[in-house]
């Protein structure tokens, strides 16, 4: 069967790389939509009307789900998307739930896009767990920017998170909930900064689980077609080295 993958650039590469590790037989196809990146800056109304050409494009390519690789587009439109398209749509929702129930009492940092933060998706999440006291948000946009461009540990790079970071107490945070799917390839330089008990958390497996619970009937062999903006990838260098470096930040906690 076919499984869609959208997401504003490439960090949804995170989500896909992990697909096709976990899953055997399916048809994916990857959507990148490089010429508006990013998301996370505008507006909700903006977001929504690229994420519905997005599913366009994979429903008529013949998918039959489509994964919302996109932690800002999932809080902006995720209920717009169900309600236009009659194939399952399965969203990735900041893993908030995962930290607070793996560590008890104690305080997380959530790193995401303006959109995400400021989203009511994430508020209404927040005011379900009544876990405000507990959760801590940080937009960090200008990463989005540096994965695309593949600056991954420059020291711009370092720069830009130790100024985001400068007036947070880092030692109060048991976690680190990453809240965009660009923000994978970035555990090994956020590690470095980071106190050593600072545990990275993502809603990846959370995702790949609603994937699972389709029943979806497979092929013989995974195969997998990549879209930047509507235009198919036939040179795949940097897809390669993105997911080489995400391979390599994987082992990360």
């Amino acid at each position: 069967m076919k499984i869609g993958f959208f997401d504003s650039g490439f960090g949804g590469l995170s989500v896909l790389n992990e697909a096709m590790v976990r899953f055997d037989g399916y048809e994916f196809f990857y959507f990148a939509d490089g010429k508006n990146v990013p998301y996370g800056t505008k507006s909700v109304e903006q977001i929504t009307d690229l994420s519905i050409n997005a599913c366009e494009f994979l429903v008529d390519l013949g998918v039959d789900a489509i994964v919302v690789a996109c932690n800002t587009a999932t809080s902006a439109s995720i209920l717009a998307l169900r309600d236009k398209f009659s194939l399952p749509i399965i969203g990735m929702e900041p893993a908030v739930k995962l930290a607070l129930n793996t560590f008890k009492n104690q305080k997380t940092l959530l790193i995401a896009t303006p959109a995400t933060i400021n989203g009511t998706k994430l508020k209404r999440l927040i005011d379900k767990l009544n876990a405000s006291d507990f959760v801590d948000t940080l937009a960090l946009p200008k990463l989005v920017n540096f994965a695309e461009n593949e600056e991954f540990t420059t020291d711009n790079v370092r720069l830009y998170l130790e100024k985001s970071f400068k007036n947070l107490n880092l030692n109060d945070y048991s976690s680190l909930v990453l809240g965009c799917t660009h923000f994978n390839y970035f555990k090994d330089i956020l590690k470095d900064i980071l106190p050593d008990n600072v545990k990275f958390i993502d809603g990846i497996n959370g995702t790949l689980n609603m994937v699972s619970n389709l029943n979806l009937a497979s092929v013989p062999n995974n195969t997998v077609r990549y879209f930047y903006s509507k235009e198919e990838i036939q040179n795949l260098d940097k897809i390669n080295r993105l997911l080489n470096r995400l391979d390599f930040v994987k082992s990360i906690v």
